[in-house]
């Protein structure tokens, strides 16, 4: 396995990979989620890249960007082990130098949900999205279903900006108990482990309504509402009931809806969601 830390090597080592090459973009501090994804592409492609940057332009001022958490020889390690052919793992200096003044902007969907609670996060994630697909040219990039605003957004750029990689979706992987897995996770103590239970059941009791014949959007967020405030340290940021692919806010659920949820535990904010069919 190759470990590379230039753009400009990084090129170079891409064209002596075997096509198709498929690409697994992370910010590190891996989990099996994350290697639930190389696994698949190394089932689709000839060769997998993984990238290790934690990406300064999509964390706000006041967001943890110097705590995010960081062990890059526990994930270089990981990804031996599951064969990945290379990892980029740059400085953000190799990413961003000095005079980099270029943003990309995906209007729309951003405008919502994270886009509102976290302003310009979107354009830091599809900018370093971006400058990732140009350098490894994969044939397909895989992301995680737990960050389903993210997904539409770069599937918004792909398309728009004619780019050449096939996203591809995974499921969400998540410990027994049902939290989603997440690299956050790490700053949950104890207590707080236990009440972030509370998002995933939250989740279960919206497709349990659906599936009872409740569609009325109001009375499902009204009851994920109550479930998620009577566990003492959840915050609701927001709940969702929205067009899977706009993320346009639904009066029913007679169509295909994605129910998004952020929620403060403690200090820790964490995402999850459920598509209802």
């Amino acid at each position: 396995m190759r470990v590379i830390k230039t753009v400009s090597e990084m090129q170079v080592a891409r064209h002596s990979l075997a096509e198709p090459v498929g690409f697994v973009p992370t910010m590190g501090y891996l989990h099996a989620g994350h290697i639930s994804l190389v696994k698949q592409s190394e089932k689709d492609n000839a060769a997998t890249v993984v990238s290790i940057f934690v990406n300064p332009t999509q964390f706000g001022p006041d967001e943890d960007f110097g705590e995010y958490p960081r062990d890059e020889q526990r994930d270089l390690a990981m990804l031996e082990k599951a064969g990945v052919d290379a990892v980029f793992l740059p400085p953000p200096s190799e990413m961003y130098p000095d005079g980099f003044s270029v943003l990309v902007e995906v209007e729309g969907i951003t405008e919502r949900l994270e886009g509102t609670a976290r302003p310009g996060h979107f354009k830091g994630v599809a900018t370093v999205c971006n400058k990732l697909f140009n350098i490894i040219e994969p044939a397909k990039a895989y992301f995680g279903q737990k960050d389903a605003q993210q997904i539409l957004v770069i599937k918004k750029m792909v398309t728009d900006l004619n780019m050449n990689p096939e996203i591809v979706v995974m499921p969400t992987l998540r410990e027994t108990d049902g939290l989603a897995m997440s690299s956050r996770n790490l700053y949950l103590n104890p207590d707080e482990r236990k009440a972030a239970t509370v998002l995933y059941r939250s989740l279960l009791k919206a497709k349990e309504m659906k599936q009872a014949g409740e569609h009325d959007t109001e009375a499902i967020r009204g009851a994920l509402t109550g479930l998620i405030q009577a566990e003492p340290l959840a915050q609701i940021d927001y709940i969702s009931i929205a067009d899977s692919t706009t993320l346009k806010e639904l009066g029913n659920v007679s169509s295909q809806a994605l129910v998004s949820l952020a929620v403060r535990i403690g200090k820790t904010r964490l995402i999850d969601n459920l598509v209802l069919t």
